[in-house]
Order: C-alpha cells, then sequence, then structure tokens
C-alpha cells in the first residue's frame, strides 16, 4: 500500500478553500494552461511519505503512529497564504498556527516509520502545505499567489494524526486524479 500521514482539514475548512480554489481556477489564461488542479479529497498537509508499504509493517507502522499521537498535544491550524515550488511546477496553501508542534508530529511520523523498519529518504525541513494544482512544467503563477497571500481561512484544532492511502492513477486517462483513503486515525492527547 503506498502510504503516507497527514492532517486533514475539516469540512467548514475545506469549504472556505473551495471558494479560492474556485476563483483561482477562473483566472484561466495562459498562467492557468497546463495546471491540474487537486480535487478537494487531496487536500491534505502531508506530514511523512512512506511510498509502498509491505502489507506485514502495517501493525508495527500503526502501532507506533499511535504512540507518536499519543504524546502530541492538539493544536491550532489554519490554512493560510501560499506559494510554488519548481518554478511554478506545484502551486500550495500554506498554514499558520501552532507551526512547532506540526512539525514535531511531522517528526514523529518520521521516526515512527523508521522505526517500524521503513527506510526513509534523507531528513528534509517540514514545509506544511497544501498542494492545490501542479503541472508537468514551469508556469508564471505570480496572479495566483498574489490572491493566495491574501487568503487566511478560519482556523481550527487538529485533534487526529491520519494514515491515508494513495491510489495512483492508473487508466491513463488525463486529468484522472489520485485517490486518497483514511485507512487509520489516532487522537492527539498529549501535553507536547
Amino acid at each position: 500500500m503506498r502510504l503516507f500521514t497527514a492532517v486533514l482539514p475539516p469540512e467548514p475548512v475545506a469549504d472556505e478553500l473551495a471558494v479560492v480554489v474556485d476563483s483561482l481556477r477562473s483566472r484561466g489564461g495562459a498562467a492557468g494552461e497546463g495546471l491540474r488542479w487537486t480535487q478537494r479529497p487531496g487536500w491534505h498537509f502531508t506530514l511523512a511519505f512512506y511510498g509502498e508499504v509491505p502489507e506485514e509493517t502495517l501493525p508495527e507502522l500503526s502501532a507506533r503512529l499511535e504512540r507518536a499521537a499519543a504524546r502530541t498535544a492538539p493544536f491550532r491550524l489554519a490554512v493560510r497564504g501560499g506559494g510554488q515550488f519548481g518554478q511554478g511546477r506545484r502551486l500550495w496553501a500554506g498554514a499558520e498556527g501552532e507551526l512547532a508542534v506540526l512539525r514535531r508530529l511531522a517528526e514523529r511520523a518520521e521516526a515512527a516509520a523508521r522505526r517500524a523498519g521503513l527506510p526513509m529518504d534523507g531528513h528534509r525541513r517540514y514545509r506544511p502545505h497544501l498542494t492545490l494544482a501542479s503541472s508537468s512544467g514551469p508556469r508564471r503563477l505570480e496572479p495566483y499567489l498574489t490572491e493566495l497571500a491574501a487568503f487566511t481561512g478560519r482556523g481550527w484544532t487538529v485533534d487526529e494524526l491520519a494514515l491515508v492511502h494513495s491510489d495512483l492513477p492508473r487508466s491513463g486517462v488525463p486529468g484522472e486524479q489520485p485517490r486518497y483513503t483514511k485507512v487509520g486515525g489516532w487522537p492527539l492527547r498529549g501535553s507536547g
């Protein structure tokens, strides 16, 4: 199973973000050509990406993720602003709130995988982002970034660490999106 851990925004937050994304998409024009917009079920803040996880490793990984969640206190988060990666190849929304706790949860999710025996590529500083659109080539995204810079969504209390299965498109149909299924979730209960 192709798995990752994530923070999933609640419906009211996704509703707000959908209004902004609809506005961005309506801009169209040259900047929007070739952008593949992430559908609402794909909106998440990835904490740690595990890749293909053998089924026999899942119980150990789940137990370690449960411990990571139990050590982390619930925290406040909001979708705010945005940015780009790779010369306009990826447009994303950012986050504000208790980002130090979010980063600590990401580190714990990565450590849980290593302790469960999963090979984790080199550690990189965690940068919270929620992917909105991607492109196979460079794009000029400044108009989108300007609109995103003005956006701050409602805050919410993150109270769960989610394990998500990513099923990549196989049909070859242009624009087909990956399918995401939550396969596990653990409440945040710690004090820090």
